[in-house]
């Protein structure tokens, strides 16, 4: 008897997985294609969906893929039916031309490649953990996450850098109150430190008015400069504020140093979360884990009853979370005081560790914690 290779035990999986709205498995629906594995056992796929269809189905997939015998890592790329070209039928479907794509970095013919290699990362043992804090679109209060877990990071014993990654707008120095022009020592940049936490920013070093017009490669040289020439000593956790969307500083970042995890910041309605999809989604092109999901501004808390009111639509986060198949780290309600805090250099966990929000930042951080501590004996 012939043991079944790999893809046809994958693809045996896959045809347990059923589209209740179709009434067919996946394979039969055409949702899956470019099904890729690799000699030792990683297996690579896209999946299409329809926006009628339960989002469940990528989990699922991912699920039943993991248990086969045999696999070591399992990747789905998830598209838009629509934007794939491509009609779902329960029906076999007609030839079709090869639909056209937008270019993708790293997937192009070898014959079209740059001849000049990437950077290759450096490693720097004494930051720890590298974390980066990113979000899909500005606005969904990434700047004040990352203050925040910072702090409680710091407050729970741990030893914090806070890098301010955001080049077009470093919100970071308002936001920890500080704000003055870092010292040299040995030819080494001095952070400066506010709440228990190390911070370096491009805004201590320009104008408050002055427009960073700059390009990629200057951009590449800051990020490269905060990482390797700032005296950030030994720490146990090196947090980067990115700016938003998928551009030249997260680009920078990892092509500058090896980058442990990425953290994803969104609200509730289904814009930022599909934003945010698209920046999880640069991060797993470049190999770096996203950790979870983080989703800011989950609802408004009445001071009186405690009802909640859902400003900004509900389930955004958890459905991300589901989707990349990560967890939702937190959910963090929408509190005045929170503002009022980031402008006067007071983050919330500072200002009011009690309140409701301070405490769900708090959860989060420690969540964050338990994913680099090191397994008991």
């Amino acid at each position: 008897m012939v043991t079944p290779n790999l893809q046809e035990r994958v693809n045996a999986a896959l045809s347990t997985v059923r589209n209740n709205r179709l009434g067919i498995n996946v394979l039969e629906a055409e949702m899956v294609c470019d099904v890729a594995t690799t000699v030792d056992g990683k297996v690579r796929m896209t999946l299409l969906l329809a926006p009628s269809d339960d989002a469940a189905i990528v989990r699922d997939v991912r699920q039943v893929v993991q248990q086969v015998e045999g696999v070591s890592d399992v990747r789905v790329d998830v598209k838009d039916v629509s934007q794939a070209g491509v009609v779902q039928s329960s029906a076999p479907a007609s030839p079709k031309p090869k639909p056209r794509s937008l270019p993708v970095m790293g997937q192009e013919p070898s014959s079209k490649r740059a001849a000049v290699p990437a950077p290759t990362p450096v490693t720097y043992p004494n930051l720890g953990n590298i974390i980066a804090i990113s979000s899909g679109k500005g606005g969904v209060g990434k700047s004040t996450v990352s203050c925040n877990i910072a702090i409680a990071l710091a407050r729970q014993g741990a030893r914090v850098g806070l890098m301010d990654g955001d080049i077009y707008g470093p919100n970071i120095p308002r936001m920890m109150g500080v704000n003055s022009p870092p010292a040299v020592e040995n030819e080494k940049i001095v952070p400066l430190e506010a709440h228990g936490v190390k911070v370096m920013s491009l805004g201590f070093m320009i104008e408050r008015d002055q427009p960073a017009i700059w390009r990629g490669p200057i951009i590449m040289k800051i990020i490269t400069q905060f990482v390797r020439d700032v005296a950030w000593g030994e720490l146990d956790f090196f947090l980067v504020d990115m700016p938003p969307g998928t551009g030249d500083a997260q680009l920078s970042l990892v092509q500058a140093t090896r980058v442990a995890g990425a953290l994803i910041v969104t609200t509730p309605q289904e814009v930022a979360a599909g934003d945010a999809l698209r920046g999880a989604k640069m991060f797993q092109r470049v190999d770096v884990p996203v950790l979870g999901v983080i989703e800011n501004m989950s609802w408004l808390e009445c001071g009186h009853c405690g009802e909640r009111t859902f400003l900004f639509g509900s389930g955004g986060g958890a459905r991300l979370a589901a989707e990349l198949g990560i967890p939702l780290l937190g959910q963090i309600p929408l509190y005045a005081p929170v503002l009022v805090g980031g402008d006067a250099g007071m983050p919330i966990v500072v200002g009011e560790p009690e309140s409701a929000a301070a405490v769900a930042l708090t959860r989060t951080a420690e969540r964050v914690a338990a994913m680099y501590a090191a397994p008991t004996v």
